[in-house]
Formats: C-alpha cells, sequence, structure tokens
C-alpha cells in the first residue's frame, strides 16, 4: 500500500477520532433543561368546565420546548412527559436528577375553592421555589399541587408519612437547606417579570411553598403556576393559541436571560488563578455602620439575613427597602441581593430574622466568611 494513501488515512482517522471526542465534550457540557408539564392522564389538575390545567400545562410546556430547541442548539432537554399520561412526582424528580439537570422548571395552572369569592375575578401569574409558606394562599397552592400524590397506591410509604394537608408536614421544608435557592429566586424573577411583559399576565410576585417535586429535585428548581384557570376570562386565554404562544414565550426569554448569566458566570479557566473578586461575594456595601462591623480579615463566621433580591441596584431611600435603613447588597449573577445584620451567631440572626420577616416574609438567613457567603 503507498505511503501517501496510508498517511491519508491516518489523517482522515484522526479527524473522526477528534470530531467523535469533541462533540461527546461538547454534548458532556451542554446546559440540560428539565421541563416538567404538571398533572396528566387521570390527574386532570384544575378544571374549568371543559378547560382542564394538565392540557394548558403540556400545550406550554411544549411550547417554551420548541422555542429553545429551535434557538439553542446548544441547551439538553429533557421532558418529564411530552404527552397526555400521569407521572407521580417522585418519578419526576428522579426524570431530572437522573439528567443531571441545570435547571428545572415545572409548569402549573393556578385555580382557588369555589367558596373563594373572587374565584371568577382573581387572576394573576407567580412563580414559586422552595420553602416553608408564608402565607394561607401560599399554603393553598402547595397543598393543592401536593395532593397529586394521594392519587398514588400507599402514598404514605412512598412519601415517608408526608400528608399534604397537615401543616405539620411542611415542617421539613423550614429544616432543609436548598443550596440553590439564590439561582432559583434568580430564575423566579426573571419569569416573572417575562410573564408580565410579555404574556400580559398580573405579577403576582416571586413565593416561597413546600413543593415536594421542588424539594426532591438536585437542581435550581422553579413552580411557575401561568394564571387562575377558575378565571373564565383567563381560563379561555390559557386554552387559546394566543395564550399558548405567549406564556412559551414568556418562558423562553426568562430562560435565555437565565442562560446568559449562567454562561457568563462558567467562563471563568478552571486552570487559571481568578484575582477577580467572585460575583458571589462582590459585597458592595450601602451605610458605613454595616461595614465598620464586617469582620474580613478572619475566618470567622458572620450571619446576616437576605431579605431582597433586584435586577438593579436600589436607591437607598427606595419604597421597596419598606424603610431598612442598615443594609448590604452583593451581586450574584447580574441580580442585586440584600441583606442586613452582622451576626457573630445564628441565635441572633434568627432573632434579626423575625423583625425583617414583618416586612419581608420570603427573608432567610445567609452564612458569610471573610466577606463571602458560604453556601
Amino acid at each position: 500500500m503507498p505511503r501517501a494513501y496510508i498517511i491519508k488515512i491516518i489523517l482522515l482517522l484522526t479527524a473522526v477520532v477528534a470530531h467523535t471526542t469533541l462533540a461527546a465534550t461538547t454534548e458532556s457540557h451542554k446546559f440540560t433543561l428539565v421541563i416538567d408539564a404538571g398533572h396528566g392522564g387521570h390527574d386532570y389538575g384544575a378544571v374549568a368546565g371543559k378547560i382542564n390545567e394538565k392540557s394548558i400545562n403540556l400545550a406550554t410546556a411544549l411550547e417554551f420546548g420548541r422555542l429553545v430547541e429551535r434557538n439553542m442548539p446548544d441547551v439538553k432537554i429533557v421532558y418529564t412527559r411530552k404527552g397526555d399520561y400521569f407521572k407521580t412526582l417522585q418519578e419526576r424528580a428522579s426524570i431530572a436528577n437522573k439528567a443531571n439537570g441545570n435547571l428545572f422548571v415545572s409548569i402549573h395552572t393556578n385555580s382557588v375553592d369555589k367558596r373563594n369569592k373572587r374565584r371568577t375575578t382573581i387572576h394573576g401569574a407567580s412563580t414559586y421555589t422552595l420553602g416553608l409558606h408564608r402565607s394561607e394562599e401560599n399554603f393553598a397552592v402547595a397543598q393543592r399541587e401536593n395532593s397529586v400524590m394521594m392519587l398514588e397506591d400507599d402514598y404514605e410509604t412512598k412519601y415517608l408519612g408526608f400528608d399534604p394537608s397537615s401543616t405539620e408536614s411542611y415542617i421539613i421544608f423550614e429544616l432543609s437547606h436548598d443550596k440553590n435557592i439564590d439561582q432559583s429566586i434568580d430564575f423566579a424573577a426573571k419569569v416573572q417579570k417575562q410573564l408580565s411583559s410579555t404574556a400580559g399576565r398580573a405579577d403576582k410576585g416571586v413565593r416561597q411553598a413546600g413543593f415536594w417535586v421542588l424539594a426532591k429535585t438536585s437542581m435550581p428548581a422553579v413552580l411557575v403556576e401561568l394564571d387562575f384557570i377558575c378565571n373564565p376570562n383567563c381560563a379561555a386565554f390559557l386554552n387559546s393559541k394566543q395564550g399558548t404562544q405567549k406564556m412559551g414565550k414568556a418562558l423562553y426569554n426568562a430562560f435565555c436571560q437565565y442562560r446568559k448569566s449562567y454562561q457568563a458566570d462558567s467562563v471563568q479557566p478552571p486552570l487559571t488563578t481568578n484575582t477577580e473578586q467572585p460575583a458571589d461575594t462582590a459585597s458592595a456595601t450601602a451605610h458605613e455602620p454595616e461595614q465598620a462591623n464586617q469582620n474580613t480579615e478572619s475566618d470567622e463566621i458572620i450571619y446576616k439575613v437576605q431579605f431582597l433580591t433586584s435586577p438593579t441596584k436600589l436607591h437607598e431611600n427606595s419604597e421597596k427597602l419598606k424603610g431598612i435603613k442598615q443594609f448590604d447588597f452583593y451581586i450574584d449573577n447580574g441580580t442585586y441581593k440584600y441583606t442586613t445584620g452582622n451576626h457573630p451567631t445564628i441565635n441572633q440572626a434568627k432573632r434579626n430574622l423575625r423583625n425583617i420577616k414583618d416586612k419581608f416574609p420570603d427573608a432567610f438567613i445567609i452564612k458569610t466568611s471573610n466577606g463571602k457567603r458560604v453556601k
């Protein structure tokens, strides 16, 4: 065999191997988005006449996924369901975890009890992250979504005695620590902004409640309530082609913004010494009294109460701060996160937290060391 021919074969094989390796590497580094259409099969979810939640959820999920697939080839999409069939809460979380998802988005449609006087007029979208409910309204939503587990045989054993109707069962969400809470809140805020601006939904805000499916996923996760199916106008919109397109586009726009910040946070070369301060620790102090108490020269743990996030920097007299004068903020993925207090013990922070929750019910404690957040 001529030497030149052999060299050509070697070069061809080298190119094929290199391409295959690159493709495998690219695939392994893809961002994995898990889209969860709530309910399905014999579980209709909330119902309003001939319109049911499971169908709205699925249509919106598929439209959201279609836009991502068409415009973001570097994103891998995993669906918990793509048709009208039932998946348990446990199965949904397992699908997300096995896929090593980077973001979990559970899509639902809200409703209220038939005895509610505002049943046919209530409206608005809300996005939930994992946490303990701070209002009866949030608890009612979590109860309704978690009650799906009661459709399963022997659900008490499968879900370790969790009772979706019992307030006591939800204490586990108070005790659990969600390491992805900041990213979840960040994405939830982007979703709310887009559901308002793109889909024309009233903004009912980012909320926290104890959703089993969010607790069992090991990645940033949110549960979106698109609007209220019990409101005839909202139901008609959500069930329409135009409504599906707008809701899907809103979720897609929010994901684009989140993905962009995720990429920016992931571009640091792993083998290069980073001399810049990480985004999570780029703390900017708004008032001198707070800064004076910071200890950035030792490994001492300092506890703070995080009470607010904002896409933009707030003026010190902003109404959104609700009168809190002594505060810090740090910037994480382009989001300003506001804290107050510098406490050497967790008990002191808890006392402060109780006061802050009067104004900010979803506030929580964070831990810092050397001026940096410790997760």
